[in-house]
């Protein structure tokens, strides 16, 4: 059964045409990625399915009494509601039901007769009406979800606006799973949750019953859920049936054959014009009319022809070089009995670690461990309860914060990368442009910059300082997976020590040669080889 049909879709921002010739299918049960570079539309295409944002051409077709569940980029503020009652939100229609079942209780208490037969009556259509609608199983199934996203008790009685947006985000998740609609809208959902819960969700939504579409740069998160590809690109879909891994090698087969046919044709045109060409020469040294004769019938044959455009492959990619410009080091750094806590909570204690240099090290565990804290204390933007932190004499820090910030939101892009830095505006915008800060992009406040650009101001700034050691903390976050690739790429080339915290399993298998496991008890170290349950392999 078809749930969602979208029709030649066009969409504009003013003058601009973020959508051209959007059309797919839904069926029941499928799980959909939508794939394409950041900025390509995929988050608005979203907005057009569900209403939120207007289209100007095209048609969307959504099954009759078909319900739709979306989860933005941002969350949607519930200032003053605790967690848990936003979970029941979920269930608001049945919990309605058992209102009125409620009320009808009291109310046939007092009444007699022919009122108390239709009340019982009635009290009959709404048990059976709320346990049709599952209204016994709620519990069940909040507790069920609250698992598997790790959404434990002192989180549930929180409230709401005094979450993390990643928290935030985790609930709002959980909301909409727990609605159970014909359509699930996902927009990057793995991204705010650890990797047991990622694993956890990928088995919930390969079992879902309803239709799935995911926006999503998490490349086993894609391969492992989703049966269908709609790639948007220069505002166009195109369709591949199989999982993310099926269309990067089936993109590059069409791309491949595409190509030969425009070369075939290209050398088929080219023969032709250099007959006409010489036809022409031949009548002009006396010919009697013939050869211009025959020429101008080819020329008719050669215009005929419609001209294939030259295929492409969308690749706009960041250039980055992390060039290790400094001698190397023995001792990185050691760690010797650090504990942290925050507001009563344990978040570790007693961790050691030794860290030589050329070592990479990947530090993940659950949401709440402070592996995010763990950085701030190495760049000491955090002192630490208990324990020390020692260095190498020559240790040179670059750290990519997980939310990067700068000194002022007022600064424009060429301002904020040439501070602290002794560079000239050319080679300034120079630089800027391999990460894609072109023509006027550099004049951009940093206040109007996305997550995703201040991250890559970021790194861009990094490439121009010499440096060691780079402590990254989720760098993944925020940028696309042509990209996410090109970062891989150039730490594979750095030849210093990393030390990066992520949820990304791929960019981890990628990159590290050893997995830190962060634990309220400490650290459980892990080679790469040995990762296989903690990475979901």
């Amino acid at each position: 059964m078809i749930e969602l049909s979208l029709r030649n879709i066009e969409k504009y921002y003013g003058a601009t045409r973020v959508l051209e010739d959007i059309t797919f299918n839904v069926k029941t049960g499928q799980k959909i990625g939508i794939v394409g570079l950041n900025g390509s539309g995929k988050t608005t295409l979203f907005k057009v399915i569900c209403g939120t944002e207007k289209y100007e051409n095209g048609k969307i077709d959504i099954r009759k009494n078909a319900t739709i569940g979306y989860l933005e980029q941002m969350p949607e503020t519930l200032e003053k509601y605790k967690v848990i009652d936003i979970l029941r939100l979920a269930f608001e229609e049945v919990l309605d039901v058992r209102s009125k079942i409620v009320n009808l209780e009291n109310k046939m208490q007092i009444l007699q007769g022919k009122s108390l037969e239709n009340a019982i009556s009635k009290y009959g259509v709404l048990q059976g009406k709320f346990e049709h609608m599952g209204g016994y199983d709620i519990d069940t199934n909040i507790k069920y979800v609250c698992m598997g996203l790790k959404i434990d008790d002192d989180m549930k009685a929180r409230i709401f606006n005094t979450l993390s947006g990643g928290e935030k985000t985790t609930i709002l998740l959980g909301k909409i799973l727990l609605q159970k609609a014909d359509i699930l809208l996902l927009d990057e959902p793995s991204n705010h949750l650890d990797i047991q819960a990622i694993e956890w969700l990928e088995g919930y939504l390969k079992e879902y019953e309803g239709a799935v579409l995911i926006i999503s740069h998490d490349r086993y998160f894609m391969d492992r859920v989703v049966k269908k590809i709609v790639e948007i690109e220069k505002g166009k879909s195109t369709i591949y049936h199989g999982n993310y891994s099926y269309y990067i090698k089936d993109k590059r087969n069409r791309y491949n054959r595409k190509l030969s046919l425009y070369n075939i044709q290209n050398k088929k045109m080219m023969t032709i014009k250099n007959s006409i060409d010489r036809l022409r020469r031949w009548e002009m040294r006396g010919g009697s009319g013939k050869f211009y004769i025959k020429a101008a019938s080819m020329q008719k044959r050669l215009d005929k022809i419609v001209k294939m455009e030259k295929p492409s492959l969308e690749n706009k990619k960041i250039n980055i070089d992390f060039a290790l410009r400094d001698k190397e080091v023995n001792e990185v750094l050691e760690i010797v009995g650090l504990s942290k806590s925050f507001h009563n909570k344990m978040l570790f204690e007693n961790l050691n670690l030794k860290v030589e240099y050329g070592d990479r090290l990947a530090i993940v565990g659950r949401n709440g461990t402070g592996k995010s804290t763990l950085a701030k204390m190495l760049v000491k933007e955090c002192k630490a309860d208990e324990g020390i932190i020692r260095y190498g004499e020559e240790v040179k820090i670059g750290y990519l914060a997980q939310n990067v910030t700068f000194t002022s939101n007022e600064q424009t892009v060429l301002e904020a990368f040439r501070e602290d830095l002794a560079i000239s505006q050319q080679k300034a915008r120079s630089a800027l442009a391999k990460f894609l800060f072109t023509k006027d992009d550099v004049f951009k406040t940093i206040g109007t910059l996305s997550g995703g650009e201040r991250s890559r101001l970021r790194l861009c700034k990094l490439m121009q300082q010499d440096i060691n050691l780079l402590i990254l903390d989720e760098p993944t976050n925020h940028f696309d997976i042509n990209s996410r690739e090109m970062i891989e790429k150039s730490l594979m080339n750095f030849e210093g020590t990393i030390i990066c915290i992520s949820h990304d399993r791929y960019f981890i298998n990628k990159i590290a040669e050893k997995v830190i496991e962060l634990t309220k008890d400490g650290a459980c170290q892990y080679k790469i080889k040995e990762t296989s349950e903690i990475m979901g392999k």
